[in-house]
């Protein structure tokens, strides 16, 4: 009987530790993703082209580290000048991404921002 029980316990244990591994892993990637599709737009955005052409990249990048971006926008520190101003080139871009965790129901959320350097820095 005690062998029975040590043996659930272990069990216990080592699925446990898959859990948490798999969480980890998922969270690790769902960063990356976060990062790499909010500097790609960031990069968009300094060559000149619209949120909605740095969103899409984004998008696709997410898409292409097995996640799914769920918001791009210009980020709330940066909208200073009121709600109606446009984004310049030196405005950061903040990109929402989810993950599914493997394994589980669950999914990681990650948010990330990058922006270009205001040229006129002295």
């Amino acid at each position: 009987m005690l062998a029975v029980g040590l043996i659930g316990v272990v069990t216990a244990v080592l699925v446990a530790g898959l859990v948490i591994t798999a969480v980890v892993v998922a969270g690790q990637r769902a960063r990356t993703a976060a990062d790499l599709s909010a500097l790609a737009a960031a990069g968009r955005m300094v060559e000149g082209h619209d949120l909605a052409g740095a969103c899409a990249l984004a998008a696709e990048l997410a898409d292409r580290h097995e996640a799914e971006m769920t918001s791009c926008d210009v980020a709330p520190a940066a909208t200073g000048s009121g709600a109606g101003a446009a984004p310049s080139v030196s405005t950061p871009v903040q990109v929402e991404v989810t993950r599914p965790v493997l394994g589980t129901p669950w999914t990681v959320r990650v948010t990330a921002r990058a922006g270009g350097v205001p040229l006129d820095r002295g």
